[in-house]
């Protein structure tokens, strides 16, 4: 008997690691379908993020930058689609509603530029959907410490939440010689319309560390190109490789402001993104020192321009304007004695000749 048990719980474990139920247990009606729980060994490998193996002495430079993710994008198009659980596949905002609603999955309040995540600053699951008028039910067994909660999928609004709020962490290792970016938190969006119609109001709704929702995100496929309809990544892969097109709205600094703040004109507000963006990517690239392939090369094309400019600039350069022209003299005079040294001996030849001929013919 201890033997056939102990084959049992093993048997809820896969692969990965996360526990599953078993093929035995069903659902209750009323019940909340239960998720998969996570093992030891996967906690321990999520509990902290890719840079928690980064001790402080290593890193030597970090910069927090805030991007707005817009669904309408192409390549953000994943997170959005399919708007209905098909074939097994949801979307993000769906994936986080059920594990909200589960309790295993911790929501921190949304506070702009001032994310603390704490059990302070943790918000309640009923109060998040209280707030924005989603309806639920509580969840058979569901209690004040433990709340559990019964969503139906028509009542999730994955069809409002158009954008998504991410913080990168970019931080240069030392150990590694490199610069790299972590994603730190999600906060989606809702787009909903105001009570006197028009544009959309945007209301952010709480973050998610992502070191907390990565276990299930490796488990979500998802395809990225229409071109191939195959799921090639997970949600984790998307985030981590950065596939997605994010706007940068917003850099941590001591005046806490925006860029909207920062800059209101709307091209000086474009000019200091593409500034941010581009310090990010020639920050790794300044930090070697170039080989000597690269130093031959880059040695040949200012040459080549300098030799291309230079008849350009016989007027800015005097000096090489005048050896030039003092070449060009002497080669022209030469030619000049050489043809007249070989025009006498050509008519000396010529006028013998025909003497010689004028005698034998007498």
């Amino acid at each position: 008997m201890m033997l056939a048990a102990t084959t049992a719980v093993f048997a809820q474990e896969d692969g990965t690691g996360v526990r599953r139920r078993a093929s035995g247990e069903r659902t209750r009606p009323g019940q909340q379908a239960a998720e998969p729980e996570l093992s030891s060994r996967v906690k321990n490998f999520f509990d902290t993020d890719a840079s928690g193996s980064i001790s402080d002495a290593d890193v030597q430079w970090m910069g927090i930058i805030y991007r707005q993710l817009d669904l309408n994008k192409d390549k953000n198009a994943a997170l959005y689609f399919p708007e209905e659980p098909l074939e097994g596949q949801e979307n993000l905002f769906r994936i986080i509603m059920r594990l909200m609603a589960n309790n295993q999955l911790a929501a921190y309040e949304y506070l702009d530029g001032r994310e603390v995540f704490t059990d302070q600053y943790r918000v309640k699951v009923r109060d998040v959907l209280d707030r924005f008028h989603i309806l639920h039910t509580d969840a058979k067994g569901s209690t004040e410490k433990n709340p559990r909660f019964i969503i139906e999928e028509s009542d999730v609004p994955s069809n409002e939440v158009l954008s998504y709020y991410v913080i990168e962490r970019w931080q240069y290792d030392t150990r590694q010689n490199r610069l790299r970016p972590h994603i730190e938190a999600i906060c989606p969006v809702l787009h909903r319309a105001g009570d006197f119609g028009g544009e959309s109001v945007r209301y952010p709704m709480f973050w998610i560390r992502f070191s907390d929702i990565r276990p299930w995100l490796s488990q979500q496929t998802i395809f990225v190109d229409d071109s191939n309809n195959l799921p090639t990544c997970t949600y984790d892969d998307f985030f981590t490789l950065a596939m997605y097109d994010g706007e940068i709205y917003k850099t941590r600094n001591l005046k806490n402001r925006s860029l909207m703040q920062l800059y209101p004109n709307e091209d000086e507000r474009r000019h200091a993104q593409d500034s941010i963006q581009a310090r990010l990517d020639s920050f790794e690239r300044k930090l070697w020192v170039p080989s000597r392939e690269e130093v031959i090369a880059a040695r040949e094309a200012r040459e080549a321009a300098a030799s291309g400019d230079t008849i350009s600039t016989k007027e800015e350069r005097p000096g090489r304007a005048v050896r030039s022209t003092r070449r060009s003299d002497k080669k022209p005079a030469a030619r000049k004695e050489k043809v007249r040294q070989s025009k006498p001996k050509a008519a000396k030849a010529s006028s013998s000749s025909a003497a010689r001929s004028v005698r034998r013919r007498k």
